[in-house]
């Protein structure tokens, strides 16, 4: 029990201070010492009152002292709670770059001053940009708790190196015969053709299963995708989640080309079988695997497009064949589409976009063959003019 400085007991975790000013204190249900002030008897009373009503409700977020470490923690358990475990992975992964910096700090200690010079000591905008994100949207639910009064991640600069944005690698209609020709004999013969003539994700191929193909209407029915990532145990695993958006969730037609490959990769699955190699529980009707009948990953796909490169520079040194990765068979897909005047919504529509403004930024390449046919239309209207 607590006393008045004249003496007089005034209850359980109350106590008035030299200077008159009235302490009231109580462990929450965050394991946290909470420690309210006064001027007066009864207001302190109140507000014990109240904080503590709020904390058996739960209608306290967290303590209004606490850090950035702490609020992340909070943030990424309430406010992200249904988040994908690999989406989890990369906020971790944001986050660890400014944790050293900023995660002692207390949350309504934060200014921009401090925040930014955390930023510009990282290695390059993008990790800025990305880092960035991630306190902006924990300073947002931060505002919305009444924990700080305003963001101000929001006024962080990310751009510092002003470095060159690469173009997105295309490859041209040349390119893409020689690669497949080259391609011929590899494991993933088949995912290259059905990615270039389908635009899926990589995700989206690994997590292909053979109840999403109608072959009969001459549709792959786009239902999941797959995710490989270090989880907290700092274990590899594999998880097949839904798209994550409804327009991710999409009709693609067939191609006879891409028809043909599924057709082909059923029968190498099929003397997969044969050979005994057991595919993983839970994945056993995946499409496309790796020659254990394993699921798949970027990193394996990604291996078998170098080492296709690798043999088409050995027997061509004087063709300039840059590198590319998996995911830039998507981008040559859209390209494809894009140079054939399909309509921009349409094109959006089979590659899974939200809105046409992403298709346009990161998919209307002007590539050689396109630059061409420009001229060559220039020229016929001049004559015909």
């Amino acid at each position: 029990m607590g006393k008045s400085l004249k003496g007089k007991e005034l209850g359980k975790g109350i106590r008035q201070r030299e200077d008159g000013i009235y302490q009231a204190r109580f462990t929450n249900r965050f394991g946290k010492r909470q420690v309210i002030y006064d001027k007066s008897y009864n207001g302190i009373q109140k507000k014990m009152r109240e904080a503590q009503y709020a904390d058996e409700r739960e209608t306290n977020v967290v303590d209004t002292n606490m850090t950035l470490d702490e609020w992340y923690e909070k943030w990424l358990d309430t406010c992200k709670k249904n988040c994908r475990n690999n989406t989890k992975e990369t906020y971790a992964r944001h986050y660890k770059r400014v944790k050293e910096a900023l995660g002692w700090r207390k949350l309504n200690k934060l200014n921009l001053v401090v925040m930014q010079d955390a930023i510009n000591n990282l290695r390059t905008d993008n990790e800025r940009k990305n880092s960035k994100k991630i306190l902006v949207d924990m300073l947002e639910k931060a505002v919305a708790s009444d924990l700080v009064v305003k963001n101000v991640a929001k006024q962080i600069v990310t751009d510092i190196t002003k470095e060159e944005k690469k173009e997105r690698r295309v490859l041209s209609k040349e390119e893409t015969e020689i690669f497949l020709a080259e391609a011929k004999n590899t494991f993933y013969y088949n995912l290259f053709v059905v990615a270039l003539e389908t635009g899926m994700r990589v995700g989206e191929l690994a997590g292909l299963q053979w109840e999403d193909i109608d072959f009969h209407n001459k549709i792959v029915h786009v239902r999941h995708s797959m995710t490989y990532f270090s989880n907290l145990e700092n274990k590899y695993v594999f998880e097949l989640h839904p798209t994550k958006t409804n327009k991710g969730l999409r009709d693609i037609p067939l191609t006879i080309k891409a028809a043909e490959a599924l057709r082909q990769q059923y029968f190498i699955k099929q003397n997969l079988f044969n050979s005994g190699k057991e595919p993983l529980e839970g994945y056993e009707n995946l499409v496309f695997v790796t020659k254990n009948n394993r699921p798949t990953t970027q990193f394996l796909i990604a291996e078998c497009i170098n080492g296709t490169l690798k043999r088409i520079h050995k027997s061509n040194p004087d063709l300039a064949f840059e590198k590319f990765t998996p995911h830039s068979l998507r981008h040559t897909f859209a390209t494809r589409c894009l140079e054939a005047e399909v309509p921009l919504k349409t094109v959006s529509a089979l590659l899974g976009h939200t809105q046409l403004q992403l298709t346009t930024d990161l998919y209307m390449h002007v590539t050689k063959d396109s630059l061409f046919k420009g001229m060559e239309q220039y020229e016929k209207a001049l004559r015909t003019g």
